[in-house]
């Protein structure tokens, strides 16, 4: 773990979000994963997991691919890469390549990912409301922090949480409210909105609504893991946003054709 915690330096680790010295209080929070649903990162998820499986004798994996074993952190994501590449990998041998993945991802975390489009204007819209805003990944709070800033994306959110930053990953309901904690917002009514059905679990642990979007990473339609509302794009996401924040239930979905 040496290794990765050398690979995080400088990548903004140290300085905990939220930014302000103290959490802004709000009454209102809605919580967003982030590969998948945030920021399109899986062209660069692929390059890295390429370079952990060919530098161990293995072929490559397609970008689709990838795009259907991201969700569970980036161990789970070389484990896949390597069952659909020749067999299983040993357990014993997951942590020198993770943190091979996690060196060659840092160095470019944001060659070509960007941010789903709608989203700026949807995260402009919200906070214009006053809503909070926050980020609950299963990508390491470090590499989190340096793709978020990289893509000037930083000053909307008041948390980050990763799976290291509590030592605890979705689908416990642990990390969200760590989010919430680090935001003032425990007492808000929030909504989660993810990709997955790592978030749907998430979301019904936490006791809050989910929306699914429809444009992430999952090998079976986030549809299937029934969440409270769909979205295909962030421009018909933020009518479903308010209902969430203001009735128990959701009634309505943005999908649209």
């Amino acid at each position: 773990m040496a290794a990765v915690r050398a690979s995080l330096a400088g990548t903004g680790r140290a300085r905990l979000y939220p930014g302000p010295p103290r959490p802004i209080m709000t009454h209102k929070a809605v919580i967003f994963d982030l590969d998948g649903t945030l920021v399109d990162t899986a062209p660069d998820l692929w390059r890295a997991t390429n370079h952990v499986l060919t530098s161990s004798g293995r072929g490559e994996v397609t970008l689709d691919q990838v795009r259907a074993f991201v969700g569970y952190g980036a161990r789970k994501l070389i484990a896949r890469g390597f069952t659909a590449t020749g067999g299983p990998l040993d357990p014993e041998n997951i942590e020198p390549l993770y943190e091979k993945f996690v060196a060659y991802y840092g160095a470019h975390i944001a060659r070509e990912s960007v941010p789903f489009p709608g989203c700026v204007a949807l995260l402009d819209r919200l906070k214009a409301d006053g809503i909070g805003l926050g980020i609950c990944t299963n990508k390491l709070e470090g590499l989190s922090v340096k793709l978020i800033d990289a893509l000037g994306l930083g000053a909307y959110f008041s948390a980050i949480v990763g799976p290291d930053t509590i030592g605890i990953a979705k689908p416990d309901p642990a990390p969200y409210r760590e989010a919430l904690r680090r935001m003032g917002a425990e007492t808000a009514r929030s909504v989660l909105i993810g990709d997955s059905e790592t978030d749907v679990l998430t979301a019904r642990a936490a006791g809050v609504p989910v929306i699914g979007v429809t444009f992430g990473y999952t090998a079976e339609p986030i549809q299937s893991f029934k969440p409270d509302a769909l979205i295909s794009h962030f421009s018909n996401a933020y009518e479903p946003i308010r209902a969430a924040l203001a009735e128990p239930k959701l009634v309505k979905t943005g999908v649209t054709s």
